[in-house]
């Protein structure tokens, strides 16, 4: 493992697999983004051999597992005191056979990955209700990538993560055009094939199209009716699909922020990808930030998407939306702990804003931030205190 990255969850992981309250641990994330290589460090610091690893895409393996039948369990899980199932999604029945495992193997500790929270929070949900503990994986993180490379390196690498976003296998490739390789062979497997086979969509060119749309709105409020109008195809699908997508990790839907002020906007929705890579690479757009009209959208993504990962691979509760109202006044990001309020607005280049007078009146008690490039690195790097 010369060149993996440690994750900021690696070490909380490792203890809910080890620790004195024995729950079933799933991890979901995208595929490449390192869940196996993630869950390989942590095996290997278990210190034992007593471990089965399992691929779920093996048909010996898969046909055991989707059994219910205890004595056949038991024969495959020996004496091993810890089970590692990969893409667990594509076992059938998955969910019995894992409260079969929890419940008649005591000793036994499990962790399974997924790459789509809908396919496999389905199939375990209530079999195994108040038996599992979830983790999310994303994109390497600022926090991840400033520690492994140092916060001046990785400032500097800023238009890179813009351009080329941050899986795994992109921040190790040193070259720019394996980088767009890489990222369009990804884009066309994962996205083209898993997602239109995992949720068994038979017109490929609605989600192409769509995806494309979605690549050109970001930071805009998208409207499903229109999207559906210009596809020809109802509001449903259009739903259905961007659902789909976001549950596959592609995309993270926004709301608008209210405390039911009239003039509030909450019925809009806001589109984020989850990795600015695989944004570009829908629209084959990887030039210079010099040379691009859209520079806006990739801070305001880049801005959105890594805060939200700094809460969550830190366990912090939190929510995050967009505020505007109809007479036009707005703010980027609006994000609700558990003891505070806060409004950003995020700028590449301005070093100068206010927060909206109607904001200031409506929530007296929040604070206002302007993100830009001089002052985005707490942002993005230091955990908000709780």
């Amino acid at each position: 493992m010369e060149s993996y990255i440690p994750r900021t969850i690696e070490t909380q992981l490792y203890e809910s697999l080890t620790g004195p309250i024995r729950k079933v641990n799933i991890l979901y994330g995208p595929r490449q983004v390192g869940k196996t290589s993630l869950s390989d460090k942590i095996l290997h610091q278990l210190g034992t051999d007593k471990i089965l690893r399992l691929n779920a895409d093996a048909a010996p393996d898969s046909a055991v597992f989707s059994s219910r039948d205890p004595a056949q369990l038991r024969l495959m899980i020996g004496n091993n005191e810890f089970l590692f199932i990969d893409e667990a999604q594509r076992i059938p029945d998955i969910g019995i056979n894992l409260k079969i495992l929890h419940d008649q193997f005591p000793k036994l500790r499990i962790l399974v990955t997924g790459s789509s929270s809908l396919d496999l929070a389905n199939k375990v949900l209530e079999p195994l209700t108040g038996r599992t503990r979830t983790w999310w994986l994303y994109p390497m993180s600022a926090q991840e990538l400033s520690s492994a490379f140092g916060t001046l390196n990785y400032h500097q690498r800023l238009e890179e993560w813009l351009l080329f976003g941050t899986y795994p296998e992109v921040v190790k490739t040193p070259g720019r055009e394996d980088k767009i390789s890489y990222l369009t062979e990804l884009t066309n497997s994962y996205l083209f094939k898993d997602i239109l086979e995992l949720a068994n969509i038979r017109n490929s060119n609605v989600l192409r199209n769509l995806l494309k749309m979605l690549s050109l709105q970001v930071g805009g409020e998208v409207s499903f009716n229109e999207l559906g109008r210009k596809l020809g195809v109802s509001t449903l699908t259009i739903q259905r699909y961007i659902d789909l997508l976001e549950k596959s990790f592609v995309l993270k839907v926004v709301g608008g922020f209210s405390r039911n002020l009239r003039k509030e906007i909450t019925k809009s929705q806001k589109i984020y990808f989850l990795d600015l890579g695989i944004r570009n690479a829908l629209i084959d757009r990887f030039n210079p930030l010099s040379l691009r009209d859209d520079i806006g959208a990739l801070w305001e993504n880049f801005l959105f998407i890594e805060r939200m990962k700094l809460l969550r691979n830190n366990q912090l509760r939190g929510n995050h939306y967009f505020w505007r109202l109809h007479t036009g006044a707005e703010l980027d990001m609006v994000e609700q702990t558990e003891n505070r309020i806060s409004g950003f607005e995020f700028k590449f280049r301005s070093k100068k804003a206010k927060a909206p007078e109607s904001w200031v009146k409506a929530y007296p008690e929040a604070s206002f931030e302007l993100i830009n490039t001089e002052n985005y690195l707490p942002f993005v790097l230091e955990p908000p205190k709780k």
